[in-house]
């Protein structure tokens, strides 16, 4: 039977606690404060991977990457280094398509060379072109073109309020899943993705939801903290458990 895998995004320890006691799937390390996909420090990661159970994957972020592929691999050895089994690679600085294959190429190319065990994740943004970046749709081929294991949408800006649903059409989302599992790629789907939601994802059944925003207090990524609470509130109407 299908079952979607809830990813959620713990900034420290505490909140990876949180994460862990609500029944998150997949513990995100991220630094919002260093932007949509932003990286947290390689000690954090480490620190996070030690005080979880071993079977929840940790996944980590890379950030919001400029076109710099050598830049890119270095940070993902680090984070592999570090504790991560999933490395998410936001192509914020990638205009064109040859350059979002480059930058995730350097990437699955140092997880083969050093035998890592890791799955590498290609993140595209809603709101694409219309910040300077790849149209997401796009995701899908650049991370087979690439090697890569999983494409992702999320959105860029998490201050105005709008979701992935209020700026791609539910017609997009269902292709981006559709043309990622052609490919035999895993898909996700982040970008402040709330409760009201979870009908729409039941339809679309991405492999992946990631959230942070919808389980902090107050709603709030940046100043409120991650409670298990709300994870396992957001996790049961989820999956239905």
């Amino acid at each position: 039977m299908f079952r979607l895998k809830l990813l959620v995004s713990p900034q420290n320890s505490s909140e990876a606690v949180e994460c862990v006691n609500g029944g998150a799937d997949i513990i995100d390390v991220k630094n919002p404060a260093e932007g949509s996909l932003g990286a947290n420090f390689p000690w954090v990661i480490r620190e996070i991977r030690s005080i979880i159970p071993d079977q929840i994957p940790l996944s980590a972020t890379l950030g919001d990457v400029p076109y710099k592929p050598g830049t890119v691999a270095l940070a993902a050895l680090g984070a592999a280094h570090a504790g991560a089994t999933y490395i998410k690679v936001g192509l914020f600085g990638t205009k064109t398509i040859a350059e979002a294959i480059d930058v995730m190429s350097a990437v699955t190319k140092t997880v083969v060379e050093y035998k890592l065990p890791v799955s590498v994740v290609a993140s595209g943004y809603a709101e694409g072109e219309e910040i300077g970046c790849i149209n997401p749709l796009l995701i899908p081929e650049i991370a087979h073109k690439s090697s890569s294991h999983f494409a992702m949408i999320d959105t860029c800006n998490k201050k105005n309020g709008k979701s992935i649903f209020d700026i791609l059409s539910i017609e997009d989302l269902k292709l981006f899943i559709n043309n990622s599992r052609k490919l035999k790629l895993g898909n996700a789907l982040g970008g402040s993705i709330t409760l009201a939601h979870i009908p729409i994802l039941k339809k679309l059944k991405p492999d992946i939801v990631g959230i942070r925003g919808a389980v902090c207090e107050n709603n709030d990524r940046i100043k409120g903290e991650i409670r298990a609470k709300l994870v396992l509130e957001f996790n049961k109407k989820l999956k239905d458990l």
